[in-house]
């Protein structure tokens, strides 16, 4: 196994279990005890763990904004349970705002057979992957946050708010029933809560790890969603809540 892909695996474990050893992964992986610790400082370079004894934890700041290209690699695999679990959700003639996240962006790649579907983003990733696709595909046009590859500001919330959509597909940095759904960046969460006031319908696609989290700002109350796709099976005042909303849940 490569580095990187070794890297990709601790994160994947870390996002599970919020902390590592260093004993456990050198036996998992069969590598020495120095290579996993030389792996840890990579990952810490890179703001995503915290080294400390015997291991490292999760780099869990409410403000921490990680990349695009780094969230790709980051829980790929409950982004495509999630991803077939919601593709049923979309119909033939649908119009759709999507945001920028690499959940909204595995989902989009199920729905290429969907005809004459219309979709507004403020995501460079999606427009530039979905360039040959028989989407109908509306730029927000704006300000480019290049670290995420979203559109954001001013133009791109004026674009969004002439339109109004069927459904709108949103992810999110953090998750709480109190607090709603949060992100790491006002920006983004901006455009988020803009998508959200346009849409007839709301479907969020969020991995378990984001559930019970705080992130650093509030994009809107949890009861505004309609529907939740993720990928476990969240603990009972979630079910409590959901019920009382009348919030659809898919995992």
């Amino acid at each position: 196994m490569l580095g990187i892909e070794r890297r990709r695996e601790i994160m994947k474990l870390l996002n599970q279990h919020q902390k590592v050893y260093v004993q456990d992964l050198s036996k998992l992986f069969d590598v020495t005890d120095e290579t996993i610790r030389r792996d840890l400082e990579k990952l810490e370079q890179q703001n995503l763990v915290k080294r400390c004894y015997g291991g490292a934890v999760i780099n869990d700041h409410t403000s921490q904004d990680i990349s695009f290209l780094k969230r790709i690699d980051i829980n790929n695999s409950n982004k495509v349970y999630i991803a077939k679990k919601a593709e049923h959700l979309i119909n033939d003639g649908d119009t759709l705002m999507v945001d920028a996240s690499t959940t909204c962006l595995a989902l989009l790649r199920y729905l290429k057979d969907k005809k004459d579907l219309t979709i507004i983003t403020n995501s460079i990733r999606l427009i530039n992957e979905f360039v040959n696709s028989d989407f109908k595909i509306i730029s927000t046009g704006g300000e480019l946050r290049a670290h995420s590859y979203a559109l954001v500001g001013p133009i791109a919330c004026e674009t969004i708010k002439k339109y109004y959509v069927d459904t709108v597909l949103i992810s999110c940095k953090a998750l709480d029933i109190k607090k709603g759904l949060m992100e790491s960046n006002e920006p983004e969460s901006i455009i988020k809560r803009q998508m959200i006031e346009q849409a007839q319908k709301s479907i969020l696609l969020a991995d378990s790890t984001k559930f019970d989290k705080t992130a650093f700002i509030k994009t809107c109350d949890l009861a505004e969603i309609d529907t939740i796709v993720t990928d476990k099976e969240p603990n009972i005042e979630w079910f409590d809540y959901i019920k009382e909303n009348d919030i659809k849940l898919i995992y």
